[in-house]
């Protein structure tokens, strides 16, 4: 049975996110994936084996993939470039953090969506919308939209729910020129991730991207990117619209808890062995999937 990883550095305190613990050094953070997990935004009282290092190591990899195509705030995720005290200990961080440059976080989510499905399909049988957005009649349960749609929401705090919000408040809240940039980017990056994926013998069904902007102006991508935290990730070679799909996420976590009635205000449950164990080797396979590379933490 894993545990719920903390991190801790005497002297210092992290900023405790759903997942991730933060740390603030200056013109710069540290960003500590852990391995707690969360459902229906409550954080349950054990975590995933490995699961903050997969975390780590794929959004490292898709940070590369993207580089010099979008301009993102990675320093290094090497534990021997950290400042001290965090370079001294390797235990705690290796795999699993990453330095990255200081920004002012957006405050929307920018949520891109390929497939009619999670709570878009529920939404769609009742009003033939997802997100206030008009679709055909017709379509499938987790069948391909006919283009990419941009579905933004809120960044809500550690225990409150995001809403979907439509893109005139999205301009409300950032302005209309950021808006509109981050809906593009978001959108272009979706469809190359959708592309590679696919290459792998995935299927990227959607995501949610996050967006900061630095102490000069520029709007950079942060946070994880395409992850199975982040992203709908399904087995292209087990697709088939009009059911729900196997998936590489925490799907095994939201069945479970779906399966005993799991109060979605929490407190969070402890999961069982199985569930975690089952959960783990399937973040452990979408990052061999991805990268090609055997997973050796």
């Amino acid at each position: 049975m894993s545990t719920v990883l903390e991190t801790r550095i005497a002297g210092t305190a992290p900023l405790r996110g759903k997942v991730r613990d933060l740390y603030d050094l200056g013109d710069q953070m540290l960003i500590v994936a852990t391995d707690r997990i969360s459902a229906f935004d409550v954080i349950m009282t054990n975590g995933i084996a490995k699961k903050g290092i997969v975390l780590t190591q794929i959004s490292k990899f898709w940070f590369d993939y993207l580089d010099g195509r979008v301009e993102h705030h990675l320093i290094s995720d090497r534990v021997e470039d950290f400042p001290e005290p965090f370079c001294d200990q390797p235990e705690q961080f290796a795999g699993r953090s990453m330095l990255v440059k200081k920004v002012e976080v957006l405050p929307v989510e920018c949520i891109v969506r390929g497939y009619l499905t999670g709570s878009g399909w529920k939404e769609y049988q009742q009003s033939q919308t997802v997100c206030g957005i008009k679709l055909p009649e017709g379509l499938p349960q987790c069948g391909r939209l006919p283009e990419f749609i941009f579905t933004p929401s809120t960044k809500a705090a550690v225990g409150a729910h995001d809403e979907n919000i439509p893109f005139e408040e999205c301009v409300r809240l950032i302005g209309l020129e950021r808006a509109e940039y981050v809906r593009d980017k978001s959108l272009e990056i979706f469809a190359r991730g959708v592309e590679y994926s696919q290459s792998k013998g995935i299927m990227l069904a959607d995501t949610k991207f996050e967006w900061g902007v630095t102490p000069e102006g520029k709007i950079i991508l942060i946070d994880e990117v395409l992850t199975p935290d982040s992203s709908r990730f399904w087995p292209a070679d087990r697709y088939q619209a009009g059911r729900d799909q196997e998936s590489f996420d925490k799907q095994f976590v939201r069945n479970y808890l779906e399966a005993i009635h799991f109060d979605k205000s929490g407190p969070g449950v402890e999961l069982p062995a199985d569930i975690v164990e089952k959960t783990s080797a399937k973040y452990i396979e979408a990052y061999e999937r991805l990268t090609g590379k055997t997973f050796t933490f």
